[in-house]
């Protein structure tokens, strides 16, 4: 049996940010604590974001990279120290996910990693988790829409926890406050909801709404995250990358594969490395692994990834060479070595992929040995 969630309410247009107030009012937020970064702060995408309200809320603009559980714990302080009831998350996933981490501890006992999908945690978050109403101000990662964060723990691990207490109650997706990333960010992040998009498409398990989900935000993405790199203030672009976004996150409690699975390991290596960057550079030789899968052929899975993407070629190289070549475009790096990840650190990368939560939802499972060879073709 497929059971299908989709639960939350989502405001998608230009202003839709002017809805905080009430949205908070709606869920019974009275004093909410702002989850951002000092980017999004220094840009003046914050203050866009809070205009509507009249009393501005208290902030927390700590957020790193990479949310980190001594970020979260920073963040636990401060929503206590101001007596709130509730998170507004502002930015990309790095803020949403610190927001659902500061979710779970400020009302749950014990480490981060007691909650840990692959520490069998997911159980044990409750309803009692803070309310959060997440804003994003980058096309890219989904988790306004999803149930599930990634957070760096104290051992350095990049963990996955995954409950639908953590689904944010409202996902206040407003185009507009993507008018100012930059470039660079725009292609990686935009390459990270495209990711998604074919990953969870890959994925073996039953969910055909899922599916649909992914194809039409690929077609999107696919077709305007150049559009939106080149020009930022391409307002349909903009909304096609947000649609991508969230399409990718709705679709993906499917599952994901070993894109997801080897960029979090190298990301807990390496907290500087974008996440999106690395989904990018290692979906190429991943979708050539994946084309070998019993359900991806039965189902002709990346002929209809090759259509969605309109390509004239309808077989693995060609899709994993049409991405190559648009991360060539995008201005990001042409593989690992570029980023400066050389082969001494393959075993530990293969040794955190193979327990990672999205290894087990590929469509083909891949042992050490394929990880390797992975990530020599992803070099």
């Amino acid at each position: 049996m497929a059971q299908i969630l989709y639960l939350t309410r989502i405001e998608l247009e230009f202003g839709a940010s002017r809805l905080l107030p009430a949205e908070c009012e709606r869920i019974g937020i009275r004093r909410p604590l702002v989850i951002t970064d000092a980017g999004v702060r220094a840009a003046g995408v914050l203050d866009e974001a809070l205009a509507a309200f009249a009393a501005k809320p208290p902030v927390f603009d700590q957020t790193p990279a990479n949310p980190t559980e001594a970020a979260v714990r920073l963040a636990v302080q401060a929503a206590r120290d101001a007596g709130c009831d509730g998170l507004i998350a502002v930015g990309g996933g790095s803020s949403m996910d610190l927001a659902k981490g500061v979710a779970i501890a400020a009302t749950h006992e014990g480490p981060l990693t007691h909650y840990a999908t692959i520490e069998g945690g997911a159980g044990r978050i409750t309803p009692a988790v803070l309310p959060l109403i997440a804003v994003p101000t980058t096309a890219g990662t989904g988790s306004e829409v999803a149930r599930g964060a990634i957070v760096i723990v104290d051992d350095g691990r990049k963990l996955g926890f995954h409950n639908w207490e953590l689904l944010p109650k409202a996902a206040i997706c407003d185009p507009a406050l993507t008018l100012k990333l930059p470039s660079a960010l725009t292609a990686a992040t935009g390459m990270d909801a495209i990711a998604h998009c074919i990953e969870t498409f890959l994925a073996p398990a039953f969910n055909p709404p899922a599916d649909g989900i992914a194809l039409e935000g690929l077609r999107r993405g696919w077709g305007a995250i150049e559009r939106a790199t080149r020009d930022g203030q391409d307002r349909d672009a903009r909304l096609d990358m947000m649609c991508a976004s969230l399409h990718g996150a709705l679709a993906f409690q499917k599952g994901l594969g070993c894109v997801h699975s080897l960029s979090h390991s190298l990301g807990g290596i390496n907290p500087r490395l974008h996440h999106g960057t690395l989904n990018a550079v290692f979906l190429p030789a991943v979708i050539r692994f994946n084309a070998a899968a019993d359900s991806v052929r039965r189902e002709r899975r990346i002929e209809r990834l090759a259509q969605a993407m309109d390509l004239p070629g309808r077989d693995a190289d060609a899709v994993a060479d049409a991405i190559t070549a648009m991360n060539a475009r995008l201005g990001l790096p042409a593989g690992l070595a570029a980023m400066g990840v050389g082969p001494e650190l393959d075993a530990r990368i293969v040794e955190h992929a193979l327990p990672d939560h999205c290894h087990k939802t590929n469509p083909r499972l891949a042992s050490a040995a394929d990880y390797l060879a992975m990530l020599a073709a992803s070099r």
